[in-house]
């Protein structure tokens, strides 16, 4: 990089560079999209002429970009030009927005949206006579905030014809009302699917456009990669398009969902044309998706103990444990890295033993195999991750005892489970890398900044709340930075690229306004972003940031 000229070079900074000696420096200089050089003020004047821009950061903080090691882009669409209830806190609300919504949209004739709170709804989810009542005539289809369960109406059962008598899928359950056996209006997991020849597809638009506004917030959250964690054929056409109008300014690694229902060895030949096609480097499909289980909300995630509140119900399993095992080896021989959703702790285990299989029949090597969300683990499974090599995906938004933890956790879990949730400094300690993620839009406001103060606390941000949520498990500042950072590079295997302020590697950076070595853990969240560059390029500035 020595022959690089710097076009842009920051001054005065706190620079913590997150590399493996987690050096500290104070002047940056970019050239050509690249890092070119790291250091003190003074060794950087030597870089300085007068075609080079040089902003004098006043002491002000800065970090890599933030990683999102995994999240759900291409699923934003229903914040931007749909029923939208993320926000809303209560049944009323909920109505009143749908209410609005239809009265303004007179010629639809479908609707959708997402955002419901199983919270607001517990045993059983929402029913489809509140929907009949606002929406009699049209289909609609609503998905709750965690993507797991579709809200519908009468309108909607009828033209799927799910009745009395259509049996929930494999996989998934169509709630019921408990006198008279009909489906109540609340689809969990594959029962989802029943209702596609309903509900259309989004267009293209939509998803370009969901994909733009999950881009801005992201660049102005300091985001500046993320692991869209389910594709299908419609969001991959999002992107590209994005991709050939030169609109994507943020990274995106992406994997493909291989469903059970579906011949398997198709689904890994459309993964590996994808793969070879999709090359650019801010657009990658790299990875297969499988969901083990479902959610503890649902009552389908699949634990190792019943359920407190359904004795002998143990939860659902979206793959047989034996065809999970052949196709994870299978994904795995064509050296195809695997991302699998688990949250309950039998579907840990479960995954561990798929990706175990995997190992012994093709040999160990540099897979990167990823498990994400980890709401339950016993402490011998966390051994096993660091065994296998397996990397951990952890969202640290939800370490924290809120609503879910009083109306859905300690009812449906009890309250030793509850209190046992999300391990993350237990991880740490057996030498497990973990890369955090926010699952948005399951976390609307996902800026790295919340994720790493609540995975300091444990607790609700801003507070010091003595509602701790597993105590023993609170991480240092250093590991939450780092799981947002480094190791979420290495787990898209872009170390070499990014995630740390080195030299040679591309000039993804954060300027934040405070040093969060000096504040109040609980201050970290109220940091402000005020710079995000990706390859050396502004892509966010705060307007008061000059």
């Amino acid at each position: 990089m020595d022959k690089v000229k710097p076009n842009l070079i920051l001054i005065n900074g706190v620079v913590y560079t997150v590399d493996k000696r987690n050096v500290w420096a104070e002047a940056i200089a970019i050239g050509g999209g690249r890092i070119v050089f790291v250091g003190n003020n003074k060794d950087i004047e030597a870089f300085v002429d007068s075609e080079t821009e040089v902003i004098d950061l006043e002491g002000k903080m800065i970090l890599p970009g933030f990683i999102d090691a995994h999240a759900h882009p291409s699923h934003a669409m229903d914040l931007v030009g749909n029923i939208n209830l993320y926000a809303q806190d209560s049944l009323e609300k909920y109505e009143q927005t749908i209410k609005d919504f239809v009265e303004s949209h007179v010629d639809e004739k479908v609707f959708r949206g997402s955002g419901w709170n199983d919270v607001l709804f517990p045993n059983n989810g929402p029913t489809k006579e509140i929907l009949d009542a606002l929406v009699p005539d049209h289909p609609i289809s609503l998905v709750s905030y965690d993507g797991h369960s579709l809200w519908v109406n009468s309108v909607t059962l009828d033209r799927a014809k799910i009745n009395q008598e259509t049996p929930s899928p494999e996989g998934g359950v169509i709630e019921r009302d408990p006198e008279t056996g009909e489906p109540n209006g609340t689809l969990r997991e594959t029962a989802s699917k029943l209702i596609d020849n309903v509900i259309p597809d989004y267009s293209l638009e939509e998803r370009v456009n969901a994909l733009l506004a999950y881009q801005n917030m992201a660049n102005k959250g300091g985001v500046t990669m993320c692991h869209d964690a389910m594709l299908d054929e419609q969001s991959i056409a999002g992107y590209k398009a994005l991709q050939e109008n030169g609109a994507l300014q943020t990274r995106f690694r992406g994997a493909i969902e291989i469903k059970p229902d579906s011949p398997v060895e198709e689904q890994i030949e459309m993964l590996l044309s994808e793969r070879a096609h999709n090359s650019h480097p801010k657009f990658q499909t790299n990875t297969a998706k499988l969901f083990v289980d479902g959610v503890v909300e649902g009552g389908t995630a699949y634990l190792l103990e019943p359920y407190q509140h359904m004795p002998d119900f143990y939860g659902e399993l979206i793959w047989d444990p034996q065809k999970l095992k052949e196709v994870c080896a299978a994904i795995d021989k064509e050296k195809i890295q695997i991302h699998i959703h688990v949250i309950g702790d039998a579907a840990a285990r479960i995954a561990l033993d798929a990706l175990e299989y995997a190992q012994q029949l093709n040999g160990k090597r540099d897979a990167r195999h990823l498990i994400t969300h980890l709401q339950l683990v016993t402490p011998g499974d966390i051994l096993r991750f660091e065994q296998l090599g397996v990397i951990g995906v952890p969202n640290p938004y939800w370490f924290k005892v809120d609503d879910y933890y009083w109306s859905l956790a300690l009812p449906y879990l009890g309250k030793d489970r509850a209190d046992h949730e999300y391990p993350m400094q237990s991880f740490l300690e057996a030498g497990v890398l973990m890369a955090s993620a926010s699952d948005f839009p399951v976390t609307i406001h996902f800026d790295p900044l919340i994720g790493i103060e609540t995975g300091i606390t444990r607790s609700e941000i801003g507070t010091s709340s003595k509602e701790i949520l597993w105590p023993e498990e609170r991480a240092s500042l250093e590991d939450m930075i780092a799981s947002f950072t480094t190791n979420g590079a290495y787990a898209n295997f872009l170390e070499n690229e990014t995630g740390s302020i080195e030299v040679g590697k591309q000039a993804d950076l954060v300027v934040l306004d405070q040093n969060l070595f000096e504040i109040p853990p609980t201050e970290i969240a109220s940091t402000k972003v005020l710079l995000t560059l990706v390859d050396g390029k502004q892509v966010y500035r705060d307007s008061e940031f000059s």
